[in-house]
């Protein structure tokens, strides 16, 4: 799958991105590349509307970086399994110092290595595409959503950087998806309950995809 062979190409980058980030800003929303705390928690908020359990479900978290997902998820639910998958060894490394109570932080090369849960969830991952192509890029994030359908019962959900962005802030190691097209693809080959999330004051986008519903 794409997901090993974009491993292989750009992961020593990405290590190399987030190690800096990391250094600098230390574990905080920022040392995982997001703007600031606050930009992360919107983008966790509108992920997590796709859950329609009140307790007692499932959650991957594919991309899990320093398991920043987990005390958001413990904040609004009291009773759930999580498992972080990330495919950086220092991310889990650090994610499984910070919450020595979790066993399930997971190192993987690809995404169809996740266990099957209720629902799987995905912020940022496919954002930094640095030179890889459109295409290539492209195929990653259809073969992730598949793997991520395949391996969620209820539904999953992912954000990714919007088309509509100013292209003046537009930047070339950034990928920025067409959310139309997307929403079109999950709708046809995924659930028919399917909702593009497209109006929190950021530059991207979360689609829901809800099973069973």
């Amino acid at each position: 799958m794409f997901f090993l062979l974009k491993t292989t190409m750009i992961n020593s980058l990405l290590q190399n991105f987030y190690d800096s980030s990391l250094l600098r800003y230390g574990f905080t929303a920022q040392g995982v590349g997001w703007k600031n705390q606050e930009a992360q928690t919107i983008r966790f908020e509108e992920l997590l509307k796709v859950i329609y359990s009140d307790s007692n479900f499932t959650v991957n978290d594919l991309g899990c970086g320093i398991g920043d997902l987990l005390p958001f998820l413990r904040s609004r639910f009291l009773s759930f399994q999580y498992e972080g998958y990330d495919v950086l060894e220092e991310m889990i490394s650090i994610a499984k110092i910070r919450f020595p109570e979790v066993s399930t932080f997971t190192l993987i090369n690809e995404s169809s290595e996740l266990n099957v849960a209720d629902y799987t969830l995905a912020s940022g991952i496919f954002n930094l595409k640095f030179n890889e192509t459109e295409r290539n890029w492209k195929d990653y994030i259809l073969s992730t959503l598949h793997a991520m359908n395949l391996n969620s019962k209820k539904g999953f959900s992912f954000n990714a950087l919007t088309s509509y962005s100013d292209a003046e802030y537009m930047k070339p190691e950034l990928y920025y998806s067409d959310p139309l097209w997307l929403f079109d693809y999950c709708k046809r080959n995924f659930a028919k309950n399917v909702a593009l999330l497209h109006d929190y004051s950021m530059y991207d986008f979360t689609i829901l995809v809800k099973k069973n519903f």
